[in-house]
């Protein structure tokens, strides 16, 4: 069973914006904190944004303001909105998931990716 599945990726143009959706299987507790990271052309992944169960959020600087992240328990999903798009956020997005109810530096799970393009 795949743990993380994400869908809401595509193709906008700069300023644009696409909301990114991730559900977590019943292999992953509701309460457990989690996140998306990002993987550019050429680069190293990166972490994007985390939220706890009590839905304190941390964002990366180059993304603050624009993204927000989401959750909902009872569902078990997690949601990142990205607005005001730049070709720079372009990549592979990744939603990700923890053991424990805060984020760390190592996420325990990992979706499989959805492509985000955005075009000037």
């Amino acid at each position: 069973q795949v743990p993380l599945v994400e869908s809401g990726g595509g193709l906008v143009q700069a300023g644009g914006s696409l909301r990114l959706s991730c559900a977590a299987s019943g292999s992953i507790s509701p309460i457990n904190a989690k996140g998306w990271y990002r993987q550019a052309p050429g680069k190293l992944r990166e972490f994007v944004a985390s939220i706890t169960y009590g839905t304190t959020s941390t964002y990366a600087s180059a993304v603050k303001g624009r993204f927000t992240i989401s959750r909902d328990v009872a569902e078990n999903t997690v949601s990142l909105q990205m607005n005001n798009l730049q070709p720079e956020d372009t990549a592979i997005y990744y939603c990700v998931a923890y053991d424990t109810t805060y984020p760390t530096n190592s996420p325990d799970y990992w979706g499989q990716g959805t492509q985000v393009t955005v075009s000037s």
